[in-house]
């Protein structure tokens, strides 16, 4: 009679299904999400602030339209992409407090314990700030077109419009995580907000480049990055369709959100400490 042998390993017990990257960061989205949907001022005051600035800069600088060659005679128009821009600075700071509060409460190194990939752990914080950019980005649309402001570009261009100010949003929120993994407290990462303002202010938001008598500043115009934010999201409400402007706007801003992702995907290895 012929005997039949049946070899074992160590454990028959089938493992558990390791969770995917796509739903490993959807996990962490979903938890930053619900925490900044019960944080009504990181909605409220980051939306409103810059809407006050655009009802009084609109009227306050409207005589601007008067200077030859401006490109439009809706001061309106032209100073709707700084809010949009602005917002997105507001997204920055509160993406990268809210991740400082998880790096001090040692929830993040708890994280860590887990089988949780980088890509994860550092994408899915930033969702709730994705959530900030994608509110802003339509109410500042809709306030804008109430307010008198016309897009040029029709209803084509104000779905580019969304796109591409919610692509900015997350740049700086990215930029937010990477000042967070680098100081690790929320008062630093708020201490840096009014240089982002600085950048802000030395751009073309309140003038057109070719405009700006004085050569420093607009020589720092010219280098700053921002400016092109700026006017690749100007160029949808007064030019049209400017192949340039939006190739430069989405170029700094896929530009900006790489740079962040990747030093901060290096910043967060350093920190944690994988046990």
């Amino acid at each position: 009679m012929a005997v039949e042998l049946t070899l074992r390993g160590p454990s028959t017990r089938p493992s558990a299904p390791r969770a995917t990257l796509v739903e490993q960061t959807a996990a962490l989205a979903r938890r930053a999400i619900v925490r900044t949907l019960r944080q009504r001022a990181l909605l409220v005051f980051p939306m409103v602030f810059p809407l006050i600035l655009f009802a009084i800069n609109g009227s306050a600088l409207s005589p601007a339209t008067r200077i030859p060659r401006f490109p439009t005679d809706n001061y309106r128009d032209f100073l709707i992409a700084m809010t949009f821009v602005q917002g997105a600075m507001f997204v920055s700071i509160s993406a990268g407090v809210d991740l400082a509060r998880d790096i001090e409460s040692g929830f993040l190194n708890r994280l860590a314990l887990t089988p949780l990939r980088g890509e994860a752990l550092l994408v899915g914080q930033l969702g709730g700030a994705l959530v900030i950019g994608i509110i802003q980005a339509i109410v500042y649309l809709l306030v804008g077109l109430a307010a008198g402001v016309t897009l040029s570009s029709g209803v084509g261009g104000a779905l580019v419009l969304l796109v591409l100010s919610i692509l900015i949003s997350f740049a700086f929120a990215s930029l937010g995580a990477l000042l967070a993994l680098r100081f690790g407290t929320g008062e630093a990462v708020q201490g840096i907000f009014p240089l982002l303002f600085v950048t802000l202010f030395l751009s073309s938001s309140s003038l057109p480049r070719n405009l700006i008598k004085a050569d420093w500043f607009r020589d720092i115009a010219t280098y700053n990055p921002v400016s092109y934010l700026i006017e690749g999201l100007r160029s949808l409400v007064i030019t049209g369709w400017d192949a340039e402007a939006l190739a430069l706007g989405l170029g700094f801003s896929i530009a900006i959100l790489a740079v962040a992702l990747g030093l901060s995907q290096r910043s967060m290895r350093t920190r944690l400490a994988r046990r």
